[in-house]
């Protein structure tokens, strides 16, 4: 990323990234909200990007102590306002957390989960969102693979046991077969417009004024071709209700 950032030609894409997950030497996953670790993390973040400032630096969990989780905040507020980073933003967090975080600095985007196989974020956070002008970023909006129209159960039952998808309950039945028939229904409308069914997945998240921008994963060149042409696919009413079953 960096060697990409000091080769780039004309103006500088933004650059996101966050804080508060932490690994050890070992690989272990923990969760540090102090000023010390999150000052200590924007610190390698700059080095190793091999810049002086991050344009949004975002909250990768909130603790199930809110208390931890707005000592987090506020350690993030201090860095925006010594200029290491421009904008601060949440992920994960339930309309409490960006109350509460707001009255520290303001939340200028909150990253959660959203597509058809998680919708929880509809009732109360996506309009908190729109209503408090927090620009929502969606992530995981083919529902981490479920919605490419390439996901079977055949391909399920082979997955890596390491996979956290073999656990997860949408991707083991009764919940499987029924996000397979909305993959299936999402490649029938795709198939109106010769684009593939994460596109049409994707173009789902974004029928709403609430969601800014979708978070599409890419392993290469190749598919980020294939998917971009999401942000220009707008679905009708019809087809949303189809898909929508």
């Amino acid at each position: 990323m960096a060697r990409a950032l000091a080769e780039w030609k004309g103006d500088r894409p933004h650059v996101f990234t966050k804080c508060s997950m932490v690994w050890d030497a070992a690989g272990n996953v923990d969760y540090a909200y102090s000023e010390a670790s999150i000052r200590r993390e924007v610190e390698a973040s700059l080095r190793r990007l091999q810049t002086d400032v991050i344009d949004l630096y975002q909250m990768h969990w909130p603790d199930d102590d809110l208390g931890r989780t707005l000592e987090g905040w506020a350690a993030m507020a201090k860095l925006k306002d010594e200029g290491k980073v421009r904008w601060i933003g949440a992920s994960n967090f339930n309309v409490e957390e960006l109350t509460e975080a707001g009255e520290i600095a303001e939340v200028t985007s909150l990253q959660p989960p959203y597509s058809l196989l998680n919708r929880d974020v509809e009732a109360e956070v996506l309009p908190y969102c729109e209503a408090n002008g927090i620009g929502v970023i969606n992530y995981s909006p083919m529902g981490s693979g479920m919605f490419t129209g390439a996901m079977t159960a055949e391909r399920v039952a082979g997955l890596p046991e390491d996979d956290w998808r073999k656990r997860n309950p949408n991707f083991q039945e009764p919940k499987l077969s029924a996000h397979l028939a909305v993959a299936e229904r999402l490649k029938t409308v795709g198939a109106r417009h010769n684009v593939s069914a994460g596109v049409v997945a994707i173009a789902w998240t974004r029928r709403l004024s609430a969601i800014t921008a979708p978070i599409v994963g890419a392993r290469s060149a190749t598919q980020v071709e294939g998917t971009i042409i999401a942000l220009d696919f707008t679905l009708t009413a019809d087809e949303i209700a189809f898909i929508e079953g």
